[in-house]
């Protein structure tokens, strides 16, 4: 998953152009590239720092991130949020608690952080926060249905994210040659896009991030 939707050149040309990675960041990235399985499932140093940046334009006090990984991108995330505020991250990878907690103690987050782990459709419901920035990164195939889960719980002037709208590119392909989860997206896509109660964006970078900004409740 997730083929360069530029050239490899151009790809190292805009991450030379790019704030480096930290330290932390950096060995992150190196070591869910060694020891974790399907490390492409990692945001990296360009989408990253394009999270980073959104983060800190934003300046949200609760931030609700699905879809942990390995914590590079809620490390990227927590980066822009006021000096009362808290991420949520939820994963349902057990394994994976003990990796993502070293390094939200090596990059000095780890008291911004609050990692749930288990099944984000049931955690969802549970969580009594309103969320000024939401990051959807997690299985594809229930992207619509985290959207409905947090939409209420997000409010007018916030935003939601979400992470590989684009999918390989295959949500342009013909349906019958699409996956499952490139399905999943496409529907996705076209659910926000035509709702009303947002205004949406989608970024090419990386395999695709989808911009959404509350402007209704209702």
């Amino acid at each position: 998953m997730t083929q360069p939707l530029i050239s490899a050149a151009l790809q190292r040309y805009a991450e030379q152009c790019t704030t480096p990675e930290t330290p932390v960041l950096a060995a992150l990235n190196r070591e869910t590239n060694m020891k974790v399985n399907m490390p492409v499932m990692l945001s990296g140093h360009l989408q990253g720092a394009l999270l980073q940046m959104l983060s800190h334009m934003i300046r949200p006090r609760r931030i609700l991130e699905i879809g942990t990984y390995t914590g590079y991108s809620a490390i990227c995330l927590v980066q822009g949020l006021t000096d009362d505020g808290h991420l949520h991250t939820i994963d349902i990878n057990e394994e994976l608690e003990s990796m993502c907690r070293k390094y939200f103690r090596e990059a000095w987050v780890d008291q911004k952080i609050t990692r749930h782990t288990g099944n984000a459709a049931d955690i969802i419901p549970g969580l009594d926060e309103t969320f000024d920035l939401v990051f959807i990164d997690a299985d594809k195939q229930n992207y619509t249905l985290y959207y409905d889960l947090v939409f209420e719980k997000v409010p007018v002037g916030g935003y939601i994210l979400a992470d590989n709208v684009l999918y390989d590119g295959e949500v342009i392909l013909p349906e019958a040659e699409q996956s499952k989860n490139a399905r999943a997206i496409r529907a996705f896509n076209e659910k926000v896009s035509k709702d009303p109660r947002v205004e949406t964006v989608l970024l090419p970078v990386r395999d695709g991030i989808m911009l959404i900004r509350k402007i209704a409740a209702v």
